[in-house]
């Protein structure tokens, strides 16, 4: 197991007796954290286009989103005018605008933002869905890194918490997996 991994684990247990035969598996309070990827190499993402796709709705969340897309990408030495943004009226919308900047063949990897917040009517089981959907099948069929963005919560409070700025922000872990995926796919030469 990675030290960092390790570390992580030994952070988030929690620390109460236990059966004999429990004490063998650490016991987890909440989510174990997220085990960083090797650092890119210099130059490693030199060239690489990306598709910034976002939502109109939820301006301000899907806003500080960007913000964090944007900051994860010049961390891992994506230059500026290698991404393109893009905007679409919903979360409904994003699989098609996903598909076609797949297909297109411009780009190595697409993030998708938005923010889907639950109301009164079953409108968010629908939009979320089917977003999600749409977006998992567009990256099978092109073979192309997509970096999830899309929020899906009960609560405005909700998704502020999850845009705020730093590496914890949504949008930086959407690009920072999609710049992930780039380096997988390159490795077994997709």
């Amino acid at each position: 197991m990675p030290k960092a991994v390790k570390k992580a684990v030994q952070k988030a247990t929690v620390k109460q007796p236990q059966p004999a035969a429990a004490k063998s598996a650490p016991q987890i309070a909440h989510k174990s954290g997220y085990a960083a990827p090797p650092k890119p190499e210099k130059g490693e993402f030199k060239g690489k286009r990306i598709a910034v796709v976002a939502t109109r709705w939820n301006v301000e969340v899907v806003e500080a989103l960007t913000v964090g897309v944007h900051k994860c990408l010049k961390d891992w030495g994506v230059s500026p005018r290698d991404v393109q943004s893009f905007m679409v009226p919903g979360a409904f919308e994003l699989p098609l605008a996903a598909s076609a900047l797949m297909d297109s063949g411009k780009f190595e990897g697409v993030v998708a933002l938005g923010a889907v917040i639950r109301g009164d009517t079953p409108h968010f089981e629908f939009v979320a869905g089917e977003c999600s959907r749409g977006l998992r099948e567009a990256a099978q069929i092109y073979g192309v890194a997509l970096g999830f963005g899309v929020l899906t919560v009960n609560t405005a409070e909700q998704a502020y918490e999850r845009c705020k700025p730093g590496k914890e922000n949504k949008g930086y872990e959407a690009a920072a997996a999609m710049l992930e995926m780039i380096r997988l796919l390159d490795s077994i030469d997709v």
